[in-house]
């Protein structure tokens, strides 16, 4: 019997880890690991089962005009996940909720080192 994949575990770039922690919180995201209370270079936070890791990389990693990551996270009610994220100042001022050509509503953001975070729902 083959293997089977259990989940997968994005590792996004990040300049500042405790940024990138505290920008995942008012998200709903916990913390779940940090290498180093103090200066940590990698954390893990974790939501309704979904885990992402957050690595420390230097500003040379991050070259203007550059495009970085985009992450979609499918969910059960994005205008409702939408009104959360905007109450606790997690949205960027270009996010808005639409209906899309290809049949989902979703809504994108960065998050602080401008990794693109999109969340979607079947329309």
């Amino acid at each position: 019997m083959p293997a089977t994949i259990k989940a997968v575990h994005p590792v996004l770039m990040a300049r500042d880890v405790n940024e990138s922690v505290a920008f995942f919180a008012r998200l709903g995201f916990a913390s779940v690991f940090l290498d180093s209370p103090a200066a940590p270079r990698y954390a893990c936070v974790r939501r309704d089962g979904v885990e992402l890791h957050l690595q420390w990389h230097d500003a040379a990693d991050f070259p203007p005009g550059l495009d970085r990551p985009t992450y979609r996270f499918y969910v059960d009610d994005v205008d409702s996940l939408f009104a959360d994220f905007a109450a606790a100042g997690g949205l960027s001022p270009s996010s808005a909720v639409r209906d899309t050509a290809w049949g989902t509503r979703e809504f994108h953001l960065h998050d602080p080192a401008a990794n693109g975070l999109q969340f979607y729902q079947a329309t």
